[in-house]
């Protein structure tokens, strides 16, 4: 495997997000079906990279996707707004006054407790960005000189959504790969965004030629073999034993596959319960195998831990601070996004770097 190139020019983000943002909606510690109220965050898989990278991190980002232009989507753009996320490159679909041809997506989340496990059900069917079309955004310019961006994040959520949205982000990775632009991809396989258009066949159809485009390819437990087809040896149904040598041999058959990928990168989650889980990551860089083991973990709101995961790696690797430490940060960033509610991470780069040193839970005064 080749070594992963960070741009070291100047540029006008250090990352740029392509996804949908939705509006999240949160019973609390109830129930959707029984609540009276929710909170509401906003939220999505390749968004909340680019939030937590300039939240936590504090690097330049920022998120291309379309809105439908009603009060939704102009709540949307606010809660955007104050996560920092440049959003110059939204994009404001008129509205028909009814969500017929164009809405903005909502996703109601619950967050689970014990035995009962978290629950997500998303209602985002005709949304502004899954209509988008390749032609819509102006790449090049885009990626070119006159802006630019260090990076450039998408994943399997985004191209779910329609069969454009996968032409769309096919389209920016060649234009980013024109212009020396890193790409990131997170597999982030969705059941219910894939069984009306295909299933796994579908979903490995589409991503097996996405991922021969990305340098750095991101999963979970089961996205190699669902989005792939790429199977691990000794794993349980249920994920209750994720053995390190199966996860090390699919790590090495995959860019054996696509030798194009220079870092693969899974998190490695085993659910005790929907309060307690263990947490850990698996890497493979430049033929190693980086491994950051499995520590328990209690669960306020498991939603976006991995988007976190990926936020804290990718920002290691923007600041060449090595790929050992960089996993470590992706594990800590992720760890921490799990103790607050939201889809993003309302952790501190010191809490993070405390974490990876190995700082307890004691209270800070």
């Amino acid at each position: 495997m080749d070594h992963l190139n960070v741009p070291d020019s100047a540029r006008r983000w250090d990352c740029l997000s392509l996804g949908e943002v939705m509006l999240r909606l949160d019973p609390g510690v109830g129930r959707i079906q029984t609540t009276r109220q929710f909170q509401v965050w906003e939220g999505g898989g390749e968004y909340n990279v680019a939030r937590g990278l300039r939240r936590c991190f504090g690097l330049k980002t920022a998120i291309a996707t379309a809105l439908a232009d009603n009060p939704v989507g102009r709540l949307v753009e606010d809660f955007m707004l104050q996560g920092g996320v440049d959003t110059s490159l939204v994009k404001w679909v008129p509205y028909d006054g009814v969500g017929r041809s164009v809405r903005n997506g909502l996703n109601f989340t619950e967050r689970g407790f014990g035995v009962r496990a978290a629950v997500g059900c998303n209602d985002r069917g005709h949304t502004a960005i899954s209509q988008a079309k390749p032609g819509d955004f102006d790449w090049d310019w885009i990626f070119g000189n006159q802006n630019g961006t260090k990076w450039f994040h998408t994943g399997g959520i985004f191209a779910a959504l329609s069969a454009s949205t996968a032409q769309v982000a096919e389209e920016a990775m060649d234009a980013a790969r024109k212009h020396g632009t890193p790409i990131s991809y997170d597999l982030n396989y969705r059941d219910s965004l894939w069984k009306s258009i295909g299933g796994k066949a579908r979903a490995q159809e589409v991503n097996r030629e996405i991922v021969r485009k990305v340098d750095m390819l991101l999963g979970n437990e089961e996205d190699f073999t669902a989005m792939l087809g790429v199977s691990i040896k000794g794993v349980s149904e249920d994920f209750d034993v994720l053995p390190i040598e199966g996860y090390s041999e699919m790590l090495r058959e995959v860019a054996a596959l696509y030798p194009n990928l220079k870092l693969i990168a899974s998190t490695l989650r085993t659910a005790h319960s929907a309060s307690n889980n263990g947490w850990g990551a698996i890497a493979l860089y430049e033929n190693q195998i980086v491994h950051v083991p499995q520590r328990d973990i209690d669960i306020f709101d498991r939603v976006g831990g991995g988007d976190s995961f990926a936020s804290g790696l990718i920002y290691g690797m923007l600041a060449n601070k090595g790929i050992d430490w960089a996993l470590r940060c992706g594990v800590a960033h992720g760890a921490l996004a799990m103790t607050t509610p939201g889809d993003t991470c309302m952790a501190t780069l010191s809490e993070v770097e405390r974490l990876i040193k190995g700082g307890s839970a004691r209270i800070e005064r």
